[in-house]
């Protein structure tokens, strides 16, 4: 057990028909020869770090490419916005390629490179806490056989049998005679071996890892704060158009007329263009005067039908389906309702979660040039592959005809990933300028009011308690805006949508429930507005974690018994969500007295194939919550990189404490209300707590990182503050409980 102190799926969009109809083959294809000579990016170095190897370089397989100054690129298909991700798998790479680190730079494989080559990368998304979990497999039988090559050419060099060679560093030693060689200077001929069979390498056992398993520093982090790091708002290409975009205020609004000659003649300003029936832009030689005509010129808009829906007609709507009979279960074990009613006490509430906005550090943006029958983009994006495709369906041009350059994001959150009306609008825009690149930027505003934004939702709790204190049955009904139902209608099957229902699953191995009640019964009404809904960091484990949790410890009064021994009794047959929830209570020392006034809660939870429980620390005064402290406990199976557990661990707090005490987005008369961080506050620095934790690696799975820890945030503080005030919150944020954050 490694301890540190103080410290379903990404949206399947219906572009990946695209991508999976027309990229050939898949999984692991060690690639050997030079990168085929696609276009690159016009574009300097510096804007770029990690464009592909160029042609002539010494790639030894499709992972690894090597210098003659043992200079090691390693090629990273996921996509990084804050994460790790990049530095995790090089990690990864270089424990099993038994190079230096210190020689490690990493390259971003670009999807046009990866279709040419039959998606040797395979998935470039990078969504679901799955950017390593899903990908270090493959990814490590890459680097391992570039090891083999690269020993094997050195034995082939020397003609002695490969046994007597032994690697450290990236140095190559024989061992009879003491003759040392470098990966750099066999490079070249280790790319013309043919490669080993990836199924028939043995992995180094992860409790052996010198490099992955190690807190070292992020590689990225110095260019992002010395400022050389250039995001997509920041990237200037030669002869660059800047645009602004606007689209009808209200979600399936259309636009009726604008009058163009009254901003054609302002300063800079190139054009109008109507992207479809609902956007527009303003094209000119700088963003600034772009968004400065746009936010003058005259539009008359068609709001349609939803200009008439309010924030109170959807929770109305919400309130009426959570009483709504109808075929809307999930999973039955034996008759719950029944079982409920007949108990000795009957425990009910019901809960409330409000739509939330990403609110990315970096708005949408995307740069796109289209050439004859080229089309080139630079996008900050989760989903390169996806970024593709969204190109080619908006321009008409084939994949192969298409290039993303991925750029690192500022912030993704979901918002990126299969969501990509960013790059649509930007290839629409940049299609009436041929031959120049027009870099698509949304205006905060623009960037808050057209979100996918995370689903609202209600849920009704009912559960038995016999006279023993023990539960009899469990009742979770949902009603909620489904996120499949706007981007994957697909995979709602005879009109339900498992996805909903995140983290309450039967079985394993993505969010299972941790808990087995004798009776249970679990059911979600799906309730769709206007309102466009997506993944949010942690998507459905977040309110169904607040659910649940928050229940929890309502049965547990009800029950007379104490939050964890109550749980406890509950999870026998679920060692891994009772183990973190174990190790979370023992590290904030829950059987030992509080100062007085200070309060605890407790919460567990599974989502992203981990486990993870919180337990918070807190007091009240009047209405000021003060959160002095948070105690965490993970089991993500392997650990590749502690530090950066530990960073998005602490980001997750950020992220979570927000969500539940200041940001809401409503609807009136069918816009979004909040415009700005005047009315969307972010979490401010003074208000994160002490944030200790506990990693449980019990190196038996693969499980996310990123986002396990969000769902457990909540409740735990809610729970927290339930017993200081003596009663329980159930409406988030909990402003709308009179409370607020100190």
């Amino acid at each position: 057990m490694m301890t540190i102190d103080n410290n379903l799926l990404e949206n399947q969009s219906r572009r990946q028909f695209i991508v999976k109809g027309t990229l050939l083959g898949g999984g692991l294809m060690l690639g050997v020869g030079a990168m085929p000579d696609l276009a690159y990016a016009q574009i300097d170095q510096k804007y770029d770090p990690n464009t592909p190897t160029k042609v002539g370089d010494a790639e030894v397989n499709a992972w690894v490419s090597i210098l003659p100054d043992e200079t090691v690129f390693i090629r990273i298909a996921r996509s990084e916005m804050g994460q790790g991700t990049r530095t995790g798998l090089a990690q990864l790479v270089t424990e099993e390629l038994e190079c230096n680190w210190r020689k490690v730079k990493t390259q971003s494989a670009t999807p046009a490179q990866s279709l040419a080559r039959k998606r040797v990368w395979g998935e470039h998304g990078t969504g679901g806490s799955r950017g390593i979990r899903t990908s270090e497999d493959y990814v490590r039988r890459g680097a391992a056989a570039a090891r083999i090559m690269l020993v094997q050419a050195a034995a082939n060099q020397w003609n002695v049998p490969v046994t007597e060679l032994t690697v450290n560093k990236g140095v190559i030693t024989h061992k009879p005679t003491g003759r040392k060689t470098t990966y750099g200077k066999v490079a070249e001929l280790a790319s013309t071996l043919t490669p080993p069979d990836p199924k028939s390498i043995t992995l180094r056992d992860p409790r052996e890892w010198k490099v992955a398993g190690q807190p070292y520093a992020r590689l990225d982090t110095a260019d992002k704060v010395n400022g050389r790091k250039v995001y997509g708002a920041d990237l200037q290409l030669p002869g660059m158009l800047s645009a602004s975009v606007k689209s009808c205020p209200v979600f399936g609004g259309k636009i009726v007329s604008y009058d163009e000659s009254k901003v054609k003649n302002l300063r800079g300003v190139k054009g109008v263009v109507q992207i479809n029936d609902s956007t527009l832009a303003v094209v000119a030689d700088t963003w600034w005067r772009a968004n400065t005509a746009l936010n003058v010129l005259p539009i008359v808009w068609d709001e349609g039908k939803g200009a008439n829906v309010s924030q109170d007609d959807i929770n109305k709507m919400l309130r009426a389906g959570l009483d709504e009979q109808g075929d809307f279960w999930q999973r039955k074990v034996g008759d719950a309702p029944a079982t409920i009613s007949s108990s000795a006490k009957k425990v009910e509430a019901i809960y409330f979660t409000p739509y939330q906005a990403h609110f990315t550090m970096e708005p949408m943006n995307a740069t796109v040039k289209i050439s004859g029958d080229r089309a080139e983009a630079w996008v900050p994006t989760q989903n390169g592959e996806a970024s593709h495709a969204a190109l080619s369906e908006a321009t008409g041009l084939p994949l192969e005809k298409c290039e993303i350059y991925k750029l690192d994001s500022g912030c993704g959150l979901g918002r990126r990933g299969g969501t990509q009306d960013f790059t649509t609008l930007a290839a629409k825009v940049a299609m009436k300028y041929p031959g120049v690149p027009v870099k698509v930027l949304w205006s905060r505003e623009e960037d808050l009011t057209h979100d996918y934004y995370h689903p609202i939702a209600m849920a009704k709790m009912s559960a038995g308690i016999d006279a023993g204190g023990n539960v009899t049955g469990m009742h979770i009904k949902v009603a909620g805006q489904s996120i499949n139902a706007t981007l994957a209608p697909s995979a709602i099957q005879n009109g339900k949508d498992v996805r909903q229902l995140q983290g309450l699953y039967e079985n394993g191995p993505d969010a299972q429930l941790g808990y087995t009640f004798p009776t249970l019964l679990t059911e979600y009404v799906m309730k769709n507005t206007h309102v466009p809904v997506g993944p949010w960091r942690g998507v459905n484990t977040n309110q169904n974690g607040i659910f649940m949790e928050c229940f929890m410890d309502e049965c547990a009064k009800a029950a007379g018994k104490d939050p964890v021994k109550f749980r406890q009794a509950l999870m026998q047959s679920h060692p891994k969500h009772l183990g973190v929830l174990n190790a979370a209570a023992q590290k904030a020392n829950w059987d030992k007295p509080l100062p007085a006034g200070t309060y605890r809660g407790i919460a567990q939870f599974m989502g992203y194939a981990s486990y993870s429980a919180c337990v918070a620390e807190v007091s009240v005064d009047g209405n000021m919550v003060h959160i002095k402290r948070l105690v965490f406990a993970l089991n993500a199976g392997h650990i590749v990189n502690p530090y950066l557990t530990r960073e998005q661990i602490e980001g997750s707090v950020a992220m979570a404490l927000g969500a539940i005490f200041n940001p809401e987005i409503s609807v009136e008369n069918g816009r979004i209300k909040q415009q700005n961080l005047d009315s969307y506050p972010m979490l401010k620095l003074a208000s994160t707590p002490r944030i200790e934790t506990v990693l449980v690696s019990t190196y038996d799975f693969w499980g996310g990182v990123g986002e396990p820890t969000i769902c457990v945030v909540g409740p735990a503080v809610a729970n927290a503050v339930s017993a200081a005030i003596g009663r329980p919150v159930r409406n988030f944020p909990l402003y709308k409980e009179g409370l607020s954050l100190a």
